[in-house]
């Protein structure tokens, strides 16, 4: 019980209030960054509601630090780049809040899912939360071809989760199960054509680096044949042609990522056979 004393007039007068039963759990929020000025201050916007926001940028030179200090984040520059997963074990280690909410730069979370996420930390049924996420490709909403509803753990306590050691599309690791919201996330994955090639080089050579340490190896015919499998996945087997123009655009952008990094593959299959010729040459 609660005992506060109020003026009232030239009288003191006291009020009796039920003290909660525990303390509201503090949320942050952790992105990475690198050049992000024109999405960062509409993300921080949208998860206004938190109670901090973790960023580590590796090396921005548009803005995005100013920008996003300006809005009250903390923001932590890092002079080199690990890969995803360890960039964010960064941000994840920095966060203080009993819950962490982890986004991307270009994620929004609209009213509705912020609902969701609060009512979801003061139940606590369960310590992680896999959302939704509504992906747009150069300003179309796409519902099939495996893009949508694409449900990831993005909430979940600090002490809970932990994410993998991927160069690219690393994961939250949690050992007990999930809940799961409704709301998506909404993603601006690619906003135009520039972004999609600035997203497709990296993520191939993330991706063919990540494929070679774990043993991987490619060839040409390799490269074709994953290509063409991704094509039909996307388009046919997901349903990507529910979706149209837009989907047919999804499916050969799939099938041109996964080429890439096939072919990446294969060049780093050749490198190394080059190399070992060499060291067994007299």
């Amino acid at each position: 019980m609660w005992r506060i004393r109020r003026a009232q007039g030239k009288r003191w007068i006291t009020i009796q209030a039920e003290k909660p039963d525990r303390e509201p759990m503090k949320l942050s929020v952790i992105i990475i960054t690198k050049n992000e000025a024109g999405n960062i201050q509409a993300c921080l916007d949208s998860v206004a509601f938190a109670n901090e926001w973790i960023i580590v940028d590796s090396g921005s030179t548009d803005g995005t630090v100013a920008i996003a200090r300006a809005a009250g984040a903390t923001v932590i520059e890092t002079p080199d780049w690990p890969g995803f997963g360890p960039q964010k074990n960064r941000a994840l280690d920095a966060a203080t809040g009993d819950w962490v909410l982890s986004l991307d730069a270009d994620e929004r979370i609209p009213p509705d899912l912020r609902d969701e996420i609060l009512a979801a930390i003061a139940a606590a049924n369960y310590a992680s939360y896999t959302l939704p996420r509504l992906s747009s490709f150069c300003g179309h909403f796409i519902r099939h071809a495996g893009w949508y509803p694409d449900y990831i753990v993005r909430l979940f306590k600090k002490d809970a989760g932990r994410f993998s050691a991927d160069l690219v599309h690393e994961s939250v690791i949690v050992d007990q199960p999930s809940g799961r919201l409704r709301t998506p996330i909404i993603h601006y994955s690619y906003i135009d054509d520039d972004a999609y090639l600035r997203k497709l080089g990296q993520y191939s050579t993330l991706g063919a680096q990540q494929a070679y340490a774990a043993g991987k190896r490619s060839s040409l015919g390799k490269a074709i044949l994953h290509a063409f499998s991704a094509f039909l996945r996307s388009f046919v087997f997901k349903r990507g042609f529910l979706d149209g123009s837009a989907g047919l655009m999804v499916a050969i952008s799939t099938a041109e990522s996964t080429y890439h990094k096939y072919f990446k593959l294969m060049l780093l299959t050749q490198a190394n056979q080059r190399g070992v010729h060499d060291r067994q040459s007299p």
